[in-house]
């Protein structure tokens, strides 16, 4: 007998299929059948009529506990936006990551993201809320050299948060490296990063060429750009998540596409703070695998990936209406980012786990026969009725496992703390 088995619905295998009336069983944290008819039975089965049935939404880039940063630092330059962030992270206590996570993985558990990549300051809070919430997350500890630690005491820790957490949680966590930027660290501090992620066999998260100034900076200090300066060192590899990609050259993205490098692009992040428009349809056109994230609530403003995915089907079509399909782009938020964490989803298909979600249809902004372009065009977090990860279901019928009035109400009152001290 399975764990699990959603029948009725459409299931949208984003492995080429669309099954009217389909089947699609669980064992095991693991998905074991998809198709029209089974004579299988389980434990749960849940009616998906009316509804779509598809691979949960990966969240490849962002940093989870600034949901408590969200709308406090608006309509600033990029520059005004990092000193004022970065001034009032500097006073978070764990307890305070630990209010941020919750508040964040509570989002996304009811907007559909199934796992999601996060760099950023005490993770092992954020390991404990992803541990306790059912989620799963790849994690990295952030790096910024010369801040608070020494080069080799930074580096011991990260590297003791990485064996630590990594492959725990019933192999919900896994970890990364996450030194910021090339820019806030030097180069040799980078080859350490890649000797022990390469030691370790984790892999590396990091931000690249976000900004023009950090271009600037770049070719000032070492008289070539962010890419050039880590394909220089041997830092880039198939291993590595690079967020943003906004200030590329064509040769760049020759390089990225070499070297297998997967690129994490934040539209809404990047246009919030005005830092350009990454050249996706170009890297797509090479064959990088280019993921969605939706970078921290501070810029952002959500977690909702639906919004994401909207923001990239529309901003590209500026310049070319033929570029990023609706199909294309809900690859880039399910298959593109799971490979991208390096994890075995992103498709509903025997074998992959089963992290799964269940939209439901029965509203008018689906009424149409092309449901790909209807739910990329048309779909928001609110839309979402059940959430599955590994096999468990975190919210079914919009009721989360999860004691929400508590959550937003720490939440609320960390965020007054904050407000409070800055």
């Amino acid at each position: 007998m399975a764990d699990l088995i959603i029948r009725g619905g459409r299931v949208l295998t984003l492995d080429g299929a669309i099954i009217d009336n389909g089947v699609v069983v669980v064992d095991n944290g693991l998905i074991t059948f998809v198709g029209k008819n089974t004579n299988e039975k389980a434990d749960k089965v849940i009616d998906a009529k009316g509804c779509a049935v598809m691979p949960g939404l990966v969240n490849a880039h962002t940093h989870l506990p600034m949901t408590l940063f969200r709308g406090f630092a608006d309509n600033l330059h990029y520059d005004e936006w990092t000193k004022k962030i970065q001034s009032a992270e500097m006073k978070l206590t764990p307890s305070d990551v630990r209010a941020g996570a919750y508040l964040g993985v509570l989002e996304m558990i009811k907007t559909g993201t199934t796992a999601f990549a996060d760099m950023y300051i005490h993770m092992d809070e954020v390991a404990n809320v992803v541990e306790e919430t059912g989620m799963r997350a790849s994690l990295g500890y952030g790096m910024i050299e010369g801040l608070n630690e020494d080069s080799d005491t930074k580096l011991k820790n990260r590297a003791e948060f990485s064996r630590k957490w990594n492959h725990t949680a019933n192999g919900r966590i896994t970890t990364m490296y996450a030194p910021h930027s090339a820019a806030s660290c030097s180069k040799e501090f980078l080859e350490r990063v890649k000797e022990l992620a390469a030691r370790d066999n984790s892999r590396i998260h990091i931000h690249v060429l976000e900004t023009e100034d950090e271009l600037k900076l770049m070719k000032k200090r070492y008289g070539m750009c962010s890419i050039n300066l880590l394909n220089s060192i041997g830092f880039l590899g198939q291993d590595v998540l690079a967020a943003h990609c906004v200030w590329l050259s064509d040769d760049d993205i020759g390089i990225l596409k070499n070297k297998k490098v997967n690129v994490v692009h934040c539209p809404s992040s990047n246009m919030a703070l005005g830092v350009g428009i990454a050249p996706v349809p170009k890297m797509l056109g090479k064959g990088i695998n280019v993921a969605l994230g939706t970078d921290g609530a501070a810029s952002g403003e959500s977690l909702d990936m639906w919004k994401e995915i909207r923001a990239a089907s529309l901003l590209h079509k500026l310049k070319e209406t033929q570029v990023l399909p609706a199909s294309k782009v809900l690859e880039m938020a399910t298959i593109n980012g799971a490979r991208a964490l390096g994890i075995n989803a992103g498709v509903l298909k025997v074998g992959c786990l089963a992290d799964i979600i269940i939209v439901d249809l029965r509203k008018p902004q689906f009424t149409s026969p092309n449901l790909v372009s209807a739910l990329v065009n048309g779909a928001s977090g609110c839309d979402v009725k059940t959430t599955i990860v590994d096999g468990k279901i975190l919210m079914e019928d919009r009721r989360v496992k999860l004691d929400e009035d508590k959550i937003i109400e720490n939440a609320i009152d960390t965020i007054l703390k904050i407000e409070s001290n800055n």
